[in-house]
């Protein structure tokens, strides 16, 4: 069953979305930093990671919008993959966007973990 969005959003879920976003938005630029650097900086197995990583946050934000009953089981894995991310990034801890990276994706995972005890 859907839900409306203004009708069961909390402060909690906002929050949420918001780092999520922020992963989502510092996934990509790092992908593009590490590019720029050629592909002795990132293998094409990194690159997999943080696209996914990418992509998992935006469908963890869509499933928090629309209020979806999958969206406890999105946000846990939303947060394993953010943390398989950082602990990939801190593995080049000479980069500092990587490490920025790692930041955002632990904030994500820490945020993400934290719906679990939310209501879907």
């Amino acid at each position: 069953m859907m839900m409306m969005m203004t009708e069961t959003m909390t402060p909690e879920m906002q929050t949420c979305m918001d780092v999520c976003m922020d992963c989502h938005k510092m996934c990509m630029e790092t992908m593009t930093h590490c590019m720029s650097k050629g592909s002795q900086h990132m293998d094409k197995s990194m690159m997999s990671m943080m696209r996914d990583c990418s992509e998992m946050c935006m469908m963890c934000m869509n499933m928090m919008m629309s209020g979806s009953e999958f969206m406890e089981r999105t946000c846990m894995l939303c947060a394993e993959m953010c943390d398989r991310t950082a602990m990939a990034c801190e593995m080049m801890s000479d980069d500092a966007k990587m490490m920025e990276c790692a930041a955002a994706c632990r904030k994500c995972a820490e945020s993400c973990r934290s719906m679990q005890m939310m209501p879907a």
